[in-house]
């Protein structure tokens, strides 16, 4: 299956707080928050949301292909990314910027304070899914410059192309009309716990309405698994015990391409699923979104230590 990814691609920059940034914020002082956190570490990973999703579906066997716009110091990362069996011939490099950076800090709850520098990924929309050799079977629209999120939707639904939608982080900057158009177009709705209430508050829509509009609905929900909807059923999707919890960065954008692995295979949606939950441990194992590596083989193996695939994850190993 032809799956194309949309959406940031950046250096992530990130610290870890020995302490709990709750314990520090005045509810009363809000209106004028002045905070410094003396940071205990930090380091700089490749990130961005549309490789991380990729890089887990190389993992698993996939040959995603990413289109985005990135900056004249992204020669290093192209390699690691075709390397890995990414497909980087439709990212573009914008002479004279950088590429995005992320900035975050995670404390000792897991709790994120984050920052994020757009540079070349302000000009995503100077691309458009009208010049692409071929025609994808599923198009990813997850964060990236706000024009292109709202341009993409609309060249899949003018192209009868089926996308995933994934607003995620900018949740925040879109209008509840915005949300709306472009979910109703959707296959699929990607979205944490906390940005499904932001959806729900600015279109006005519940649960039941939004399943009117989009065909399969996944919610993540951190520790607590992920919820599934489709067809009028509801799958519960339980997490896989961590070995150790290293870092959340890139945990929801692992799920994705394990579920996305999943799907490119035509599992249920169950099976997809649970294959989105232990690609994620893998993730928060290790510091990085892209940090994780395992054979198909030994995935399969740990996967059969708490899932039942009835043997079809032998498509996976090959």
């Amino acid at each position: 299956m032809d799956i194309l990814l949309t959406g940031s691609v950046a250096y992530d920059y990130l610290m870890t707080f020995p302490g709990q940034f709750k314990e520090h914020i005045l509810p009363e002082r809000l209106a004028s928050i002045s905070l410094s956190f003396l940071v205990e570490s930090m380091s700089k990973q490749r990130g961005g949301i549309a490789p991380n999703i990729a890089y887990t579906m190389a993992l698993l066997g996939e040959k995603p292909r990413v289109m985005a716009t990135v900056g004249e110091d992204f020669g290093d990362y192209r390699t690691w990314l075709d390397s890995k069996g990414v497909d980087t011939s439709l990212m573009k490099v914008i002479p004279g910027l950088f590429t995005a950076s992320f900035f975050a800090t995670t404390d000792t709850d897991s709790a994120q304070i984050a920052s994020f520098y757009p540079g070349a990924m302000a000009y995503s929309a100077s691309q458009s899914l009208k010049d692409l050799d071929k025609k994808p079977d599923l198009v990813i629209v997850s964060p990236s410059a706000p024009d292109a999120m709202m341009k993409f939707p609309a060249e899949c639904r003018e192209l009868d192309i089926r996308y995933l939608y994934d607003p995620s982080q900018q949740v925040l900057r879109l209008e509840g009309s915005e949300l709306a158009r472009d979910m109703e177009g959707a296959y699929f709705l990607f979205c944490n716990d906390y940005e499904f209430g932001l959806i729900s508050k600015k279109t006005g829509w519940s649960l039941d309405q939004i399943l009117e509009h989009v065909q399969v609905l996944v919610i993540t929900r951190g520790k607590d698994g992920a919820d599934l909807y489709a067809g009028g059923d509801a799958v519960h999707i339980p997490t896989v015990p961590e070995e150790e919890v290293v870092d959340p960065t890139g945990v929801g954008d692992a799920f994705r391409g394990g579920f996305l692995a999943g799907y490119s295979h035509g599992f249920d949606w169950k099976l997809c699923g649970e294959i989105g939950s232990l690609a994620a441990v893998y993730c928060l194992e290790q510091r990085g979104p892209q940090s994780h590596s395992y054979t198909r083989k030994e995935f399969a193996e740990r996967f059969r230590k708490y899932f039942d695939d009835d043997g079809k994850l032998d498509v996976l190993l090959g």
